[in-house]
């Protein structure tokens, strides 16, 4: 999926701008590393295994082209039968191109790893033999549509979503708990439009008017999300760089789904992957609908071009709502990015609208443990600090829900040096109907913090050093499930001898659950030629 998206945004680059063409950069390479890890809880065990890998960078950044594409497909060989051969597909990609002053299109894939069941082990490295980890792809593309109609402003945009979850071999969760759905996929259809005209233009306040209509279909149970709402907004300047702003808007969601097939015993039937199946008699049972009003209320602050805060609070989904955003760009290569969030919504659009939000020039590093795409993603521009999907890859939960939660980048970017840190909280409390024969997580809540810390930096003038930190704690009210603390650090070494590049490294990863605590010490020596 990643690669097909590669080819897309160089298609983007030529067909868009063909005089910019030459300065699209693309750079394949092939690796092969040798690891060595320790499981320190039991004995000191010592397995080593081989890696061959391959993968690809890719940039563009021209007046009207911005792609950045990183991908690499890893392949172990395990000497002993105790660990098992796997393979990895991890890359992030982000493309924006401007076909006309009004009219761009807008992509992105992921490829990486997600934990499956909440309950079970922390994600905190992809090699040796982990539990509890699923292989996701997912994308979106969608044109976007921004102009003028007079003294009105009017905005659309239409996007396609698809999001795939591979399902876990196992989970860690201990003997006798409930079985818990695995996340299969869905498609994702979203379109928004907004008109409005700014303050001072037609009259002395701003007013916008805006409404969105979101449809996703996912495999599993014959899921549906059906979503669409209408709002009025108003912006009343108060003084140089200030306003209050209020809104109002009537929205209608639904969800729904079909019941498992059971067996003669009551037990849900499951296929060879271990999903649940469809009864294709169960009538489509309703896990959420709420139609009626929401309104918000807040302030607008922007002093400078580089500074923006705007809180809101309100009412919504039958509760009070709290909603945010802030933005410093301290310089060219630093900037600090905050957001306040709460909706109603399902993983696959979760895993989308954190995608879309990443900007499209972002840090890339040679981590040989495999977490790089699955945590905090630092952008290379004071003006787009960057994301973090640590919330969303807390677990791939199959129902919807209500998410809210609070998440942060900061970044620094001067000569040689990078450094990043990133952190939240989130809550996600579950929607799901009540059917039979299988566990109902209808009010179930989960909640995750996180926080993670990246630098690098130069070592003469063919070397560089990086090394993360990483924590998370994740914990959720399922009945005999316990908090779970996942722990992790490791640090690179990378020399260029040209084409030819070398790497070492060390890791320490671990996590602590109420009787069953983990921990890894891994070490990796590796070759990479880049063509």
């Amino acid at each position: 999926m990643t690669r097909l998206l590669l080819i897309a945004g160089a298609g983007l680059v030529c067909a868009v701008q063909p005089a910019s063409a030459q300065r699209l950069q693309v750079a394949p390479y092939i690796e092969a590393s040798q690891v060595l890890t320790s499981d320190l809880t039991n004995g000191a065990d010592l397995l080593t295994y081989s890696t061959i890998g391959a993968g690809v960078d890719v940039t563009a950044q021209t007046r009207r082209v911005e792609v950045q594409v990183s991908y690499n497909y890893e392949r172990r060989f395990a000497y002993d039968k105790q660990l098992a051969n796997d393979q990895t597909h991890s890359g992030l990609a982000r493309v924006r191109a401007r076909v006309t002053p009004a009219l761009s299109i807008e992509a992105g894939a992921i490829a990486t790893r997600t934990r499956s069941d909440i309950r079970g082990d922390a994600l905190v490295t992809d090699q040796g033999n982990v539990r509890n980890s699923s292989q996701i792809y997912s994308a979106f593309i969608g044109p976007n549509l921004s102009t003028n109609i007079g003294p009105l402003f009017a905005n659309a945009a239409y996007r396609f979503g698809y999001t795939k979850v591979e399902a876990p071999f196992a989970t860690g969760v201990a003997p006798g708990q409930p079985r818990l759905d695995y996340y299969d996929d869905s498609k994702v259809h979203v379109a928004t439009a907004s008109i409005g005209a700014k303050s001072g233009t037609i009259l002395p306040v701003g007013v916008t008017a805006s409404g969105s209509f979101t449809r996703e279909d996912a495999g599993q149970l014959d899921q549906r999300f059906e979503g669409k709402f209408l709002r009025g907004d108003v912006v009343v300047p108060v003084s140089r760089g200030v306003a209050v702003a209020g809104g109002v808007g009537y929205e209608n969601i639904e969800i729904s789904q079909r019941d498992a097939l059971l067996t003669p015993a009551g037990a849900p039937v499951v296929d060879n992957r271990g999903r649940f199946v469809t009864d294709p008699s169960s009538p489509r049972r309703i896990a959420y609908d709420f139609d009626g009003l929401f309104w918000d209320a807040g302030v607008i602050w922007r002093p400078s071009s580089r500074t923006f805060l705007e809180a809101r609070v309100g009412r919504r989904y039958g509760s009070m709502s709290y909603t945010g955003s802030a933005s410093y760009e301290i310089g060219k290569g630093s900037g600090v990015q905050i957001g306040v969030y709460d909706s109603v919504e399902t993983f696959g659009q979760q895993v989308g609208n954190s995608l879309s939000s990443l900007p499209t020039s972002f840090q890339t590093s040679n981590d040989p443990f495999g977490n790089q795409y699955s945590g905090c993603i630092y952008g290379t521009t004071g003006a787009a600090a960057g994301g973090c999907l640590n919330q969303v890859f807390a677990s791939s939960a199959t129902s919807a829900f209500r998410s809210r939660g609070i998440t942060g980048v900061a970044v620094l970017n001067t000569r040689g040096t990078r450094i990043g840190v990133g952190g939240g909280y989130s809550r996600r409390d579950f929607i799901a109907p009540r059917s039979t024969g299988t566990v109902s997580i209808n009010g179930v809540t989960d909640e995750a913090v996180y926080a993670q810390l990246f630098a690098s930096g130069e070592v003469g003038r063919n070397g560089s050093v990086s090394s993360s930190l990483f924590a998370s704690y994740t914990d959720t009210d399922l009945a005999g499930a316990e908090g779970v603390l996942g722990w992790g650090a490791n640090t690179a070494y990378t020399h260029s001898f040209g084409q030819l590049g070398a790497i070492a490294s060390l890791g320490l990863f671990g996590f602590e659950r109420d009787g069953d605590t983990s921990a890894s010490a891994q070490a990796l020596v590796g070759l990479r030629y880049g063509f």
